[in-house]
């Protein structure tokens, strides 16, 4: 049976493996955050310094033969990363090309909030299904369930939700104040 080198574990073996800060030569310590664990000095908060703990945060999973980027022309890989799989480019991060979401589809309604947009499904990490705005960054309109083109009863919003119950299909107003619910009119 091989024995296990407890130096290994120690404080010191870390701060090694990760050396001085490049802003004041202190120690780097692995810390965490809300977005998980990272690099950061051990002088925090007079120095600010931190850096991802991997270098980058997706990881190839297959190469696409025969596949050429349209930028750089390398070949084109499937990754995985923070929101799920996607295609990009082998040449990352010296090329950053990413092939468009194509899990989206529009369903040709305009957007109700900002009215520039067109709800589009989407779909999350996870594979669940939602609709929001394609004008995203700057409308942030979100559904969880398939909009329909029919107007609010109560507050005359422009679209309400579809929701499949048990027995029947309700649609339901999106607005929080409102929250309308009727049976689906055929």
């Amino acid at each position: 049976m091989s024995k296990i080198d407890h130096s290994l574990f120690s404080t010191t073996a870390s701060e090694q493996a990760f050396g001085p800060c490049p802003k004041c030569s202190a120690q780097l310590h692995v810390k965490r955050g809300k977005s998980g664990a990272f690099i950061g000095c051990s002088h925090y908060p007079e120095c600010d310094f931190s850096k991802s703990l991997h270098e980058y945060e997706n990881a190839e999973i297959k190469i696409i033969e025969g596949s050429a980027c349209p930028l750089c022309q390398s070949t084109l890989v499937i990754r995985k990363g923070r929101f799920g799989l996607f295609i990009g480019c082998s040449d990352f991060p010296e090329c950053a090309y990413i092939e468009s979401n194509s899990n989206s589809e529009d369903t040709q309604l305009t957007c109700p909030l900002c009215e520039k947009g067109h709800i589009t499904k989407r779909s999350n990490k996870f594979g669940k299904s939602f609709y929001a705005c394609n004008n995203y960054p700057k409308c942030k309109y979100l559904l969880n369930f398939p909009p329909i083109d029919y107007p609010c009863p109560q507050c005359h919003w422009p679209i309400m939700q579809q929701k499949k119950g048990n027995k029947e299909v309700e649609l339901l107003c999106p607005q929080k104040k409102c929250q309308c619910k009727i049976s689906k009119p055929e």
